[in-house]
């Protein structure tokens, strides 16, 4: 069976799934700016995984102010 391809991007559902929350959560969140606006995409809103995933981890602040 093949494996799925690792995501680049997420909507907020799986972005907020990612973060092992509610997508209302997650939304609160951005709109707080506690986490970065999505990217628009064709028209469709979405979040870049390997930027979240630095965030969670506490990686993205290293080295400087996170800009978005």
């Amino acid at each position: 069976m093949p494996s799925r391809p690792t995501p680049l991007f997420a909507n907020d559902r799986n972005a907020a799934a990612l973060l092992d929350m509610k997508p209302a959560e997650f939304r609160g969140l951005v709109d707080d700016g506690v986490l970065p606006r999505p990217t628009k995409i064709g028209g469709f809103e979405r979040w870049d995984v390997e930027q979240l995933q630095s965030i969670a981890r506490g990686n993205a602040a290293d080295g400087g102010a996170i800009a978005w």
